[in-house]
């Protein structure tokens, strides 16, 4: 199942206040946000996407590590909402017989793999490593490193919100939902 740990968020006072700028003749000074400053922010956060109000929420980085099994990897990647900082490497998790597979991988597979992974060890030619590689079950979880922003995490909870995938999807949504100031981006 998929799992967010390390959750960090970076410049949400600044980017509240920021999105003031257009208004503005000078830059405030002082530290807090004034709740005229988050009433204005929230308006902006909601706009509709695309119409160039919402682009404060840039300035608010978030950065986490997510478990996640192999089959979700193409959607992480395809939409560019995520910056990939660094991931685990499949090839070298399972030649060193150290993988782990979501609950939905049938144990045959598995046990299937892990001789595909013995027969390699004990033969590291190519033909072998391929074969570990292309049994591999979809089901297999990784670890990856993201860096992103409210901005595109706006654009996730939008169209992953009820997404068939809901263990995997669901957990991103649902730490959205957790954010401070989540009522900018969650509709």
């Amino acid at each position: 199942m998929t799992e967010i740990k390390n959750l960090q968020i970076y410049g949400i006072k600044e980017s509240i206040r920021r999105s003031g700028f257009p208004m503005r003749t000078g830059i405030p000074t002082r530290e807090d946000v004034s709740v005229k400053e988050i009433e204005r922010a929230n308006s902006l956060g909601n706009a509709k996407s695309g119409s160039g109000y919402d682009n404060f929420l840039k300035g608010i980085i978030v950065q986490f590590n997510i478990k996640y099994p192999q089959y979700l990897s193409p959607q992480l990647q395809r939409y560019h909402w995520f910056d990939i900082v660094s991931s685990q490497s499949k090839m070298h998790c399972l030649t060193k017989g150290k993988f782990k597979c979501n609950k939905y991988v049938n144990p045959f597979v598995k046990e299937q793999l892990q001789k595909y992974i013995d027969v390699y060890n004990e033969s590291p030619t190519y033909e072998h490593f391929m074969c570990c590689i292309s049994n591999c079950p979809m089901g297999l979880e990784m670890w990856m490193g993201i860096s992103t922003n409210y901005l595109q995490l706006k654009t996730i909870y939008q169209q992953r919100k009820n997404h068939r995938l809901e263990e995997d999807w669901g957990v991103v949504c649902k730490m959205i939902k957790e954010l401070p100031f989540s009522e900018f981006i969650c509709k």
